[in-house]
């Protein structure tokens, strides 16, 4: 899956556009200093949105914005 495009929505969210889902629109909400999946606008004409996908999505936009190493460092992922 590829980051095809994002753009700014308001304060504190990213919408991301990926070339997996080309009709749907996923918003990403800053948590502290990075970005997660806050809401998919899902289009019927593209596959489910997995919880692998939304995994990748988030590493992918974060990546993209600077804020991996913060996204890696979240506690959700500390064992």
């Amino acid at each position: 899956m590829q980051l095809v495009r994002w753009s700014y929505s308001r304060r504190k969210m990213v919408r991301g556009y990926f070339d997996k889902f080309p009709y749907s629109t996923v918003y990403f909400r800053r948590i502290r200093r990075f970005y997660i999946v806050y809401m998919v606008d899902w289009d019927e004409s593209d596959p489910l949105v997995s919880q692998e996908d939304r995994e990748e999505m988030q590493h992918l936009i974060n990546e993209e914005l600077g804020r991996l190493k913060e996204y890696e460092q979240r506690k959700s992922r500390k064992g």
